[in-house]
């Protein structure tokens, strides 16, 4: 299967390999990041969303509202089952629009919501605040920086290049280096 990556309108034309034409896809998955031939990050949220949902389905009847386990407990198993999931190299897929962000933050504000059985009242920033849970913007934002911070200390020169965000943008998509 191939995929073509760009924003232009029409079909692009065929690839072929000794002469038999490949198919074409509109998403292909690489290393676990699901790339969309329009270069977004929707696709690879939504799926990213599904994958916790059900992730948290399955766990239910140990993080679910009547479960005996501790707040503690259910803590411990949202930070190392749940929230690798929509983590997964984040530091290279960190720029997606506020409306991808959202539908992160959402799930992430259910599952949290479910576990403490906080009624409707409660805001997700009291949420978020007494269980010492950052929101997922704060989390993009932490983890970019850190990643960006690496190279600049890094003793290959062949990187140094790599830091400077000087090239002319034809888009007014953000980018990771934005959010420093």
């Amino acid at each position: 299967m191939q995929i073509t990556f760009t924003l232009r309108k029409g079909q692009c034309p065929p690839v072929c390999i000794t002469n038999t034409e490949l198919p074409v896809g509109n998403t292909i998955k690489y290393l676990g990041i699901h790339l969309y031939q329009k270069l977004n990050w929707k696709e690879h949220i939504i799926r990213k969303r599904k994958q916790a949902k059900l992730k948290v389905k399955d766990l239910y009847w140990l993080i679910g509202r009547k479960s005996p386990l501790s707040l503690e407990n259910k803590l411990l198993l949202y930070k190392t089952i749940i929230k690798p999931i929509y983590t997964h190299v984040i530091e290279i897929w960190g720029c997606p629009g506020k409306s991808s962000q959202a539908i992160l933050q959402k799930t992430q504000s259910t599952t949290l919501r479910m576990m403490t059985a906080a009624p409707r009242y409660v805001t997700n920033l009291t949420l978020h605040d007494d269980l010492k849970i950052p929101f997922t913007r704060d989390v993009i934002t932490d983890r970019y920086t850190k990643h960006h911070h690496n190279p600049v200390t890094h003793p290959n020169p062949l990187l140094q290049p790599l830091l400077n965000d000087n090239q002319h943008r034809r888009l007014k998509r953000t980018r990771p280096s934005d959010l420093l």
